[in-house]
């Protein structure tokens, strides 16, 4: 397909773009607002040229802040512009980085749209976290010479094939890329099967590991756990997805049957806020229930689970659980990031569906810092096996760490790629 198919395809798709915006507005109100930004129409940004950041939500927002950090303090001449296309990735920019940056909605691919962006923002290069490829986006950045950098990359072999589907258009785009970041030698290959051009394309490891609990995140981890009771077996059940949160309810009614578990505590923390109300509604039919929104100090030993409704906590949250399920691996949405409990010595917990973390979870595995699990019914015995085993669970979570540690080292590698790229 070539690129000029894709255009006409997306003119044709305009009435569906603009009606999914309305719909997902009745879930999120947050879609209703600042329509302008997704159609180029943004403030226009003072010298000196920005570095433009593309993340697409909340996931890619928090893995792309080591590089955020080390951007500011590296090139404190060019201010930061990060695009996001969520209003939970809006919000997660605004918790993390506050006013030290610059950010609107990213520009949809229509040509006229980007255009308008790029006269605007006037970017010294566009940096793209993890798989998003856009026609028109990278095409109009090659023809105006800003470098394109997708950073944190990760190609799944069924992504691969989805691409595939339309080769010559996947080949195109790729080819307008000035380097990517391959998270693993099979992100780097299927890159290049698909067309990359292979000068492009390297190997740093991913980002991702790159995770640094400071030392007032560990005293606010430790604060949070006494509110919660320090003697109350405590599981997280992190980023669940719907119809997980049924599975993760009866996995809770199965280990309260034991007299061990019979004061324990569920952390319940659903991935997309709009699900916030719904999910808090679903848990208080058979359970006590706290929300973290209104309880942010001591929580009364009566109550049974604690609804994570808040924005930008989840990582404090590892750090006071026990054991961490990972949300999105039960149903095939294909998991999500389990590095953050890792990264502070929690155990992890997660289902067969783990295809957007296939080599960071098969490591997990082989490093003994966490269980995965065929169906629902294994997760009460995978959670109960560490929660009652103080060994298995300090050996797990110490094997966690150490595995972060060791794999650090791709934000130097990515830093070197984009000071190639920066002149």
């Amino acid at each position: 397909m070539s690129r000029h198919i894709y255009i006409w395809l997306l003119r044709l798709l305009t009435p569906y773009v603009l009606l999914r915006i309305i719909w997902r507005g009745f879930s999120n109100p947050d879609y209703w607002r600042r329509i302008p930004e997704r159609f180029g129409f943004i403030e226009p940004l003072p010298p000196p040229r920005p570095i433009w950041i593309h993340a697409v939500s909340v996931g890619e927002v928090r893995a792309a802040a080591p590089l955020v950090h080390e951007l500011t303090v590296r090139y404190p001449e060019h201010p930061l512009l990060i695009t996001t296309m969520t209003p939970t990735g809006s919000a997660q920019v605004r918790e993390l980085f506050g006013g030290g940056v610059a950010h609107c909605y990213a520009p949809y691919d229509y040509p006229g749209a980007v255009r308008r962006f790029l006269d605007r923002a006037n970017p010294v290069m566009a940096m793209v976290m993890e798989t998003e490829l856009w026609p028109n986006i990278f095409y109009l950045c090659r023809a105006r010479a800003i470098p394109v950098f997708v950073t944190n990359v990760r190609m799944s072999e069924s992504s691969m094939r989805k691409y595939q589907r339309f080769a010559g258009l996947a080949r195109a785009t790729l080819r307008q890329v000035t380097r990517f970041a391959a998270q693993s030698k099979s992100d780097a290959q299927r890159l290049l099967t698909l067309g990359a051009a292979p000068e492009s394309v390297e190997v740093t490891g991913s980002i991702k590991f790159e995770i640094n609990m400071g030392a007032s995140m560990r005293e606010a981890a430790e604060v949070l756990r006494l509110g919660w009771g320090q003697d109350r077996p405590v599981w997280l059940a992190a980023s669940t997805h719907e119809g997980e949160e049924e599975m993760v309810l009866a996995a809770l009614a199965e280990l309260k049957k034991q007299a061990r578990f019979a004061n324990m505590l569920l952390v319940l923390v659903p991935r997309h806020p709009e699900r916030f109300a719904a999910v808090a509604r679903l848990c208080k039919k058979q359970h006590r229930i706290a929300l973290r929104s209104e309880t942010p100090g001591m929580l009364d030993a009566s109550v049974e689970i604690l609804v994570g409704d808040t924005m930008g906590e989840l990582q404090l949250f590892f750090g006071a659980a026990d054991v961490a399920f990972i949300g999105g691996s039960l149903v095939p949405t294909g998991g999500h990031n389990l590095l953050e409990a890792s990264a502070v010595g929690k155990p992890v917990v997660f289902g067969p569906h783990m295809f957007n973390f296939q080599e960071i979870s098969q490591m997990t595995l082989e490093r003994g810092a966490g269980v995965q699990i065929q169906s629902p019914h294994q997760l009460a015995p995978a959670v109960s096996d560490f929660l009652g085993n103080a060994n298995r669970r300090d050996s797990a979570g110490l094997a966690g760490r150490k595995m972060v540690e060791e794999n650090r080292g791709a934000l130097t590698a990515n830093m070197r790629l984009i000071e190639e790229l920066i002149k």
